[in-house]
């Protein structure tokens, strides 16, 4: 079914209301029609990218907006309207390409669909071509931060303080167009048989990695080959590291404690004959882990999912110390805004100090379940040192029997870097006393 951009503007007006509101982008597109969901997530994710931009230039437009819509409808014609090109955003995704006239039609047209909406329809139709017959006025935004780089003041200036030689480089990458990255399933078939059978298929593809494959014009995953057949599971490089770093074998107890949705769980599966345990606090996530290991044709009988919080261990732990545990806590996903704009919006600094105490809590308490002579790997998709360098100096400093053993530490998301998103990587191990 074929949609109307202007009911798809609406839509996505909608939807950034709701991300403002603190609402998670991703939990919302997921809720949307397969039918509309593409379109809307192409239209959203650039608004997303380019939001400080254009509430710079509407605040500039409107003295006062009439409600909260009229404002989220104007931010994302404004971004379709963006046409400047600057060094800043040479690498940038190109925007939904829509004539000029008919962004500005098809946004007054979006009016109709509420009643919040209907009675402004002159005024947004005059704000937009006031934008576009005065665009060189609008150009005091690269005196602003927020409008510059599109990412709040707080995180601009942290970056810049914790990586004074690569912030800009950080924030510029930030959009970028994340490459589509497959993790080969070696139980199932050989990297060089999926690269043949994507030659066949005529789909561009590399090699990266011990296992890894990207595509170099990404598609639906369903369309391409060996989707059902287990062969491969979608996965940014950055994140195949960390199976491999607990260096596991056949045998091992092993623990993935906030493992879903699983790509890391099923990865160590592929990797060893393992009893791997898998705990996540929400249980509707836990079934994409059941789903995946079925998919991969993995051994499910040694799988075993817990719904409970990882800090508490009397919720779930049985008392048996694990050989191998899997860390990968709770962040602010700052490390990830390229495959998920709308977080560089959503987060704020309490929210990291917030989450750093519960990294804390999480990582103290994984510790006491791994078995001496056992690896624990503490990983975050996060950019920010509170919840990498300065989580594990801080553990270290307080637990007498760790040794921190060699890992990349701190991957950054930056264009001599763009296969990769950010990660901060810790293996410790539990001495023997």
């Amino acid at each position: 079914m074929s949609y109307p951009l202007s009911f798809s503007l609406y839509i996505s007006a909608k939807i950034i209301k709701k991300v403002l509101d603190g609402r998670s982008l991703t939990k919302i597109l997921s809720k949307l029609d397969k039918t509309i969901r593409p379109n809307i997530q192409a239209l959203t994710f650039h608004a997303m990218r380019h939001l400080g931009w254009a509430d710079f230039v509407a605040n500039q437009l409107v003295s006062r907006y009439p409600n909260n819509l009229f404002k989220c409808l104007l931010l994302m014609s404004l971004t379709l309207l963006k046409k400047e090109k600057t060094e800043i955003n040479t690498y940038s995704l190109i925007r939904p390409m829509y004539d000029i006239h008919t962004i500005v039609n098809e946004s007054v047209k979006a009016t109709q669909y509420h009643f919040m909406l209907k009675a402004y329809k002159s005024l947004l139709n005059a704000n937009l071509r006031k934008f576009l017959n005065n665009h060189n006025i609008f150009l005091a935004y690269k005196t602003n931060l927020k409008a510059l780089w599109n990412h709040q003041i707080w995180w601009i200036e942290l970056l810049k303080t914790v990586y004074p030689m690569y912030w800009k480089d950080i924030l510029i990458s930030a959009n970028d167009f994340p490459p589509l990255t497959l993790r080969v399933n070696e139980r199932q078939i050989s990297r060089d048989k999926v690269l043949k059978k994507f030659s066949q298929e005529n789909i561009e593809c590399m090699s990266i990695g011990k296992a890894g494959i990207i595509v170099k014009k990404p598609k639906p995953v369903r369309e391409l080959p060996g989707f059902d057949f287990g062969w491969w599971s979608v996965q940014d490089i950055g994140a195949q590291i960390a199976a491999p770093l607990l260096n596991i074998k056949n045998g091992m107890r092993v623990l993935d404690a906030c493992a879903a949705p699983g790509g890391k769980a099923t990865h160590l599966l592929e990797l060893a004959d393992v009893d791997l345990f898998c705990v996540d606090i929400e249980e509707n996530r836990l079934e994409y882990i059941k789903k995946n290991v079925d998919r991969l044709e993995l051994n499910s009988k040694t799988v075993f999912l817990k719904t409970a919080d990882v800090s508490k261990l009397n919720s779930w732990w049985d008392g048996k110390f694990f050989d191998a545990v899997l860390a990968d806590v709770p962040c602010t996903g700052s490390g990830i805004v390229r495959r998920h704009p709308d977080i560089r919006w959503l987060r704020s600094a309490d929210d990291l100090k917030r989450i750093a105490i519960q990294q804390e809590l999480i990582l103290n308490n994984l510790w006491k379940v791994v078995a001496p002579g056992g690896n624990l790997l503490y990983v975050t998709c996060s950019i920010f040192p509170e919840e990498g360098e300065y989580q594990i100096l801080n553990f270290l400093r307080n637990h007498k029997d760790v040794i921190c053993l060699d890992s990349p530490g701190q991957i950054l998301p930056i264009r001599n870097n763009l296969f990769s998103d950010g990660f901060f990587y810790a293996l410790l191990y539990k001495k023997i006393c």
